[in-house]
């Protein structure tokens, strides 16, 4: 990628942070959480949503690249308990596990 991050992605890259699943539960409880899979970027999805960026969005549901938390991810998660990753674009909050380092580089 040769282009510059744009302004909303710093931003929102900015405001990402490390959290647990137990600081999460409230949310899925109201239904606030979409899951992002890990091999897509977290704030690249978190950007097409915040821009309203339909066209990409709609693609990434069709490839359950991005969904509602379902309940079945999430008694993986609340049984796994692993680190996540979540930024707020309201009314979601998108969170993705954190990737494992295996040691071999990109």
């Amino acid at each position: 990628m040769n282009q510059e991050p744009s302004t909303l992605y710093a931003k929102l890259l900015g405001e990402t942070a490390s959290i647990t699943w137990k600081e999460l539960e409230p949310f899925f409880a109201k239904g606030a959480l979409l899951w992002v899979d890990p091999d897509l970027d977290l704030i690249a999805a978190a950007e097409a949503v915040a821009s309203d960026d339909g066209e990409k969005v709609a693609a990434w549901l069709a490839e359950d690249k991005v969904a509602k938390l379902s309940e079945t991810r999430a008694l993986d998660l609340f049984e796994r308990d692993p680190e996540m990753w979540a930024v707020v674009v309201r009314p979601w909050i998108l969170v993705q596990e954190r990737a494992v380092a295996t040691g071999v580089a990109p």
